[in-house]
């Protein structure tokens, strides 16, 4: 099976680890991984701001980087549901509609293709640790991803996976929410970094890095001795004993 590695910015540009965790697993479960490397940003970004016809232009860069891809996958149920939204973004240009189905149709989550398309729900990893996991709101509310991320983490060997209280609230990072409404954004953080000390884990796993790195950085500035990871992190340990430093 033929996979494309969508990337996306904040991977690429702060946290490149994950892109290598995502390509190993895939490899691990027998994909043949290729990188597009005219890709771009998905647009979200500009989209969610109102800048439309801008957003088009990098959203149309992915149509074209990606069409010839049999499958896309990336490590962010953010970017992916905005992928998803294309088809409707275009609808009726008779230009882009079809690239823009064809590329929703075969974009997927991380997690997300292991379950549901490949049918994966143990990757035979290894990790020790208290875990909680965030449940990030376009992953849940826009991708609908839910269960895949859960199903994995309770198959690694040797986890103490922990339930997040009041999982579904916000972390007020939002994409460019946060930088429009601080206040708003930094209260809602001050709760979710409550609610992950509650669980007393000493990591905190998710799949969107932006959520991640706002939940975080608050956790850092309150303090708080709890590491901060994507979940591939966890799903590509394997030796015995395996932790992450």
């Amino acid at each position: 099976m033929k996979v494309s590695l969508f990337i996306t910015c904040v991977s690429d540009m702060i946290f490149a680890d994950v892109g290598k965790h995502t390509v190993e697993i895939l490899e691990r479960v027998g994909c043949e991984v290729d990188f597009p490397a005219a890709q771009t940003c998905c647009g979200q970004p500009a989209y969610n701001s109102g800048y439309l016809q801008e957003a088009k232009q990098s959203m149309k860069q992915m149509m074209r980087s990606f069409k010839d891809s049999e499958y896309v996958v990336g490590p962010s149920g953010s970017c992916v549901g905005m992928l998803k939204e294309y088809p409707a973004i275009f609808k009726g240009d008779s230009e882009w509609e079809e690239a823009a189905v064809d590329l929703a149709n075969k974009s997927y989550e991380i997690t997300q293709f292991l379950v549901d398309v490949l049918g994966v729900t143990d990757l035979g990893s290894t990790f020790k640790g208290k875990v909680t996991y965030h449940p990030s709101c376009h992953m849940t509310r826009i991708l609908g991803v839910k269960d895949a991320p859960q199903t994995l983490l309770r198959h690694v060997k040797g986890i103490e996976l922990i339930e997040l209280p009041v999982k579904e609230d916000c972390c007020g990072f939002g994409g460019t929410f946060a930088v429009k409404n601080p206040d708003i954004s930094r209260e809602m953080v001050k709760e979710k970094s409550q609610h992950v000390s509650e669980t007393n884990a000493e990591y905190l796993a998710g799949g969107d890095m932006g959520c991640l790195m706002n939940i975080g950085g608050r956790m850092r500035r309150e303090g708080k001795n709890v590491k901060v990871v994507h979940i591939t992190e966890i799903l590509n340990t394997h030796e015995q004993g395996g932790g992450i430093a």
